[in-house]
């Protein structure tokens, strides 16, 4: 809950950016197009937990995802006026603003392999756990990490929107450009291919 209360913080300075920044109107959007105060709390209460999840099954650093995250809610505040619920579902908009957040750090980093989680020290020995629990969930991910790295690009996507983003394949699709059936028979393939390595 530490990285959360990181992004609370920085949540805050936004939201007094955009409570300063003029009148509000009845649509949830100020002037100039960008979110209010509240729509924008309500937001980040109801998405930030599935964002940050999906943002750190994507990469290797947990305090890494947590700025991704910070980025995504900046890039929704200043692409509010531009949303159009007849298009897209909202938490599809924002896992589709993610998914271009992550590929920016990647295209940054030149970094090209994605990995689940954070294997540091975040899992070692956590309290009232037993080192053998401990070694058995790093083994687990550990798992988890090689199964994905035998995915492309696209697989990983697809498999990060449905367990981390928990999205639905109508949601995954509309982010991803795809159609329901084709998400249905990545996600079949992917988890067919990740199978031998648990």
């Amino acid at each position: 809950m530490g990285g959360r209360k990181n992004l609370y913080d920085r949540g805050d300075y936004i939201l007094e950016a955009i409570a300063s920044a003029g009148d509000e109107s009845k649509a949830g959007t100020e002037r100039g197009g960008n979110i209010n105060a509240a729509v924008f709390e309500e937001i980040f209460e109801a998405h930030y937990k599935r964002v940050l999840n999906f943002c750190a099954y994507r990469i290797s650093d947990r305090h890494e995802a947590e700025d991704l995250v910070s980025q995504v809610f900046e890039k929704v505040i200043a692409n509010y006026g531009a949303y159009r619920p007849m298009d897209v579902p909202l938490e599809a908009w924002i896992i589709t603003i993610a998914r271009n957040v992550v590929n920016d750090y990647f295209r940054q980093k030149k970094k090209l392999s994605c990995v689940p989680l954070d294997l540091a020290n975040d899992t070692a020995c956590a309290k009232n756990q037993w080192p053998e629990e401990t070694l058995m969930a790093n083994e687990r991910k550990a798992a988890l990490m090689r199964a994905l790295d035998a995915l492309s690009e696209k697989e990983r996507t697809v498999v990060a929107m449905k367990f981390a983003g928990e999205l639905k394949n109508v949601d995954i699709a509309q982010a991803m450009s795809l159609s329901e059936s084709n998400v249905g028979i990545i996600l079949h393939r992917s988890l067919k291919k990740m199978r031998p390595f648990f």
